[in-house]
């Protein structure tokens, strides 16, 4: 099965992978820089969800694949509190697309105060930690829960969650 993923992100590549080659056979992977067509900083579930769903469907409109995968992270707003949010998307050949999202945290409140004046979560994370590529590996959810999340981890249940509602759907594939 041919599998496009709508980046070149280390920790959204592998999470699709290591889900994907567990439900599908002889799975060729093809990455490709696709626009989520959001902002740089999604500032809400539904616009970080909306970059899932366009990653997703700019991919397979980039490929011959399949199924093509969308993951998008950005940061939404409860009760005055800034969470990290995550969604993805898995978009069939024939149109279909499903959506999930993953874990939310709590930012810290130095981190949303730079965020909320226009800063974006990975090269503040960079800051933060004085650590380069950060939404590469831990990411801003590996950071806050001390290793005990890592972005990847995260991003694979997301995944997880596609795939099983693409197989309850599709159950013949």
């Amino acid at each position: 099965m041919k599998i496009a993923i709508g980046t070149t992100n280390k920790a959204k590549t592998e999470a699709v992978e290591a889900i994907a080659q567990n439900y599908f056979v002889d799975t060729i992977f093809t990455y490709v820089k696709a626009a989520s067509e959001v902002s740089d900083q999604p500032m809400s579930n539904e616009e970080t969800r909306l970059g899932a769903i366009n990653r997703a469907k700019n991919a397979m409109l980039k490929t011959d694949a399949s199924l093509s995968f969308g993951l998008e992270g950005g940061v939404t707003e409860i009760e005055g509190e800034m969470y990290v949010c995550n969604w993805g998307a898995l978009t069939v050949s024939d149109g279909t697309t499903f959506t999930a999202a993953g874990a939310q945290i709590i930012l810290p409140k130095e981190i949303a105060q730079e965020i909320r004046a226009g800063g974006e979560l990975g090269p503040l994370m960079e800051q933060y930690t004085q650590r380069r590529d950060i939404r590469q590996g831990a990411g801003a959810v590996g950071i806050f829960t001390q290793g005990l999340v890592s972005r990847q981890m995260m991003f694979e249940h997301i995944v997880s969650l596609l795939v099983g509602q693409y197989l309850f759907t599709f159950p013949e594939k």
